[in-house]
């Protein structure tokens, strides 16, 4: 089986959460080798929280868990891609997904 490489990014991988149905994306998390372990055993996603050093199941306290339906890797086996069924909102604001806001500026075009 293909495993991400952890070490590239000192024990972590980005994660993109994507949902299943309509391809939108809903949020970017990181994960590490135990917690793909636990969504792989469970079916719901759990990532790492960096800003609280511990594992988290999303859905957890709000409820909106995310169902895990397919997960990809990229060809650099250092990110992967999670297509999930959401329940609720994906973003911690109530927000289904966490990319709803738009940043313009010339500079940026």
């Amino acid at each position: 089986m293909i495993r991400p490489d952890f070490e590239k990014g000192n024990g972590l991988v980005p994660c993109i959460v994507q949902d299943a149905g309509s391809g939108q994306v809903l949020m970017l998390a990181y994960m590490n080798e135990e917690s793909l372990q636990r969504t792989m055993e469970t079916g719901l996603a759990v990532y790492w929280s960096r800003s609280r050093g511990e594992l988290w199941t999303k859905g957890e306290t709000s409820g909106h868990y995310q169902h895990v339906k397919e997960i990809l890797i990229d060809c650099d086996e250092d990110t992967l891609l999670l297509k999930v069924e959401q329940d609720g909102a994906a973003c911690h604001t109530g927000k289904y997904s966490c990319f709803y806001r738009t940043i313009e500026g010339e500079e940026i075009l």
